[in-house]
C-alpha cells in the first residue's frame, strides 16, 4: 500500500494499492438511504399493526387484531366446508348404514378407513398403538383374538359403550391356595401350548376345576363365545405369558375391588366409553369400529 497519496483531493481515503488502485470515501446513494430510513419506519408500522411485543402474562394485540390461530380457523372452517361438500353423499351413507353394510361396500369400507386413520390416531393409539399392535398392557387389534366379539356390531359397541374386564381373585369361589394357584398358572401355560392333558400339570387342572374357572373360560379353556374370557388355548396373552406374572394376576383378579377401591396388585383393564367423547358420533363410531375390521384380526 502506498504512503503517497497522488489524489489528495478525490475524497479517497488514503488507502492505495498497486499505485492506482485506492478506496473512495462517497456517500450512500440516495434511494439506498432513503430505503434505510424507511425499514425503520416499517418495524414501527409492523410493531403497532401486529401482535408483537410480549408482556407478563400475555402481548400487545396489535391494531389489526390478527392472529395465527385466527387464520388458521378461517382456513380450516374453508376446508372444512369442501369436505362437507364433497364428501356429502359419503357420509350420508355412513351415517344411514350399518357396519356391516358398509363393510360389504368396498368403495364405502375404503373411504371409512382412510377417513378414520386421525380419529385412531387421537383416540386409540395411545392404548392400542398407532397400528393396532398393542401397547403393553392393552389388546391387540389386529390379529383374529377377540375378548368381546370381532364383527362389526360387536366392535361398534365396544367403541360406543366401553369394556370392563372383570375376573374374580384366587379363582371364581376365592378358594385357591398359593400352592394351586402356581400350579394353574403351569396348567394354563399348557393350555396354551396344546399340553393341558399332559400328566405333568394334573394338579393345575384339579385347581382349575375347584377355581371354577371353567365357568368363564371354558371346560378346555376356550369360552363358550365372547363373553369377555380370554381363550387360554391360544398363544395370544392379554397381559403376559411368563408364571410369576399369570400367578399375579390369578391372585388378584382384575378389576376386584374391596370397599369400592381397587385392591393391590389386581389389573386395571378398562376401555371408556366414546359414545359421548367422540365429535359426530354416531358416524364416527362406525368409522372407527370399520377401520379396526379392517386392520386385519376383524370376523
Amino acid at each position: 500500500m502506498a504512503h503517497h497519496n497522488p489524489w489528495p483531493d478525490e475524497g479517497n481515503t488514503g488507502h492505495i494499492w498497486d499505485e492506482d488502485i485506492r478506496e473512495l470515501d462517497n456517500p450512500p446513494p440516495l434511494w439506498w438511504m432513503l430505503s434505510f430510513y424507511m425499514g425503520f419506519v416499517m418495524i414501527i408500522f409492523y410493531t403497532l399493526y401486529y401482535p408483537s411485543i410480549p408482556l407478563v402474562n400475555t402481548h400487545t394485540k396489535g391494531l389489526a387484531g390478527w392472529s395465527s390461530f385466527k387464520e388458521y380457523q378461517e382456513e380450516f372452517k374453508v376446508l372444512n366446508n369442501w369436505r362437507d361438500k364433497k364428501f356429502a353423499e359419503e357420509e350420508e351413507k355412513l351415517a344411514a348404514l350399518s357396519v356391516e353394510e358398509i363393510l360389504k361396500d368396498d368403495y364405502l369400507r375404503t373411504y371409512a378407513v382412510k377417513t378414520s386413520k386421525m380419529l385412531f390416531g387421537d383416540y386409540c393409539a395411545a392404548c392400542h398403538g398407532s397400528g393396532g399392535q398393542g401397547n403393553p398392557n392393552f389388546p391387540v387389534l389386529a390379529d383374529d383374538d377377540w375378548l368381546y366379539g370381532g364383527t362389526g356390531s360387536a366392535i361398534k359397541v365396544s367403541i360406543a359403550g366401553g369394556r370392563v374386564g372383570n375376573m374374580p381373585a384366587k379363582g371364581l369361589l376365592g378358594n385357591l391356595t398359593d400352592d394351586d394357584i402356581s400350579h394353574l398358572a403351569d396348567y394354563v401355560i399348557a393350555l396354551s401350548e396344546h399340553k393341558g392333558d399332559d400328566p405333568s400339570v394334573a394338579l393345575g387342572k384339579a385347581a382349575y376345576g375347584k377355581g371354577m374357572c371353567m365357568a368363564c373360560h371354558g371346560p378346555t379353556g376356550k369360552p363358550m363365545g365372547p363373553t369377555g374370557a380370554a381363550n387360554l388355548t391360544d398363544q395370544a396373552w392379554r397381559f403376559s405369558s411368563h408364571k410369576e406374572e399369570i400367578i399375579k394376576l390369578i391372585a388378584h383378579g382384575v378389576n376386584v375391588k374391596k370397599d369400592g377401591k381397587l385392591i393391590k396388585g389386581t389389573k386395571n383393564a378398562v376401555m371408556p366409553s366414546f359414545g359421548k367423547r367422540l365429535p359426530n358420533a354416531e358416524v364416527n363410531i362406525k368409522r372407527l369400529a370399520v377401520y379396526v375390521h379392517q386392520l386385519g384380526g376383524g370376523l
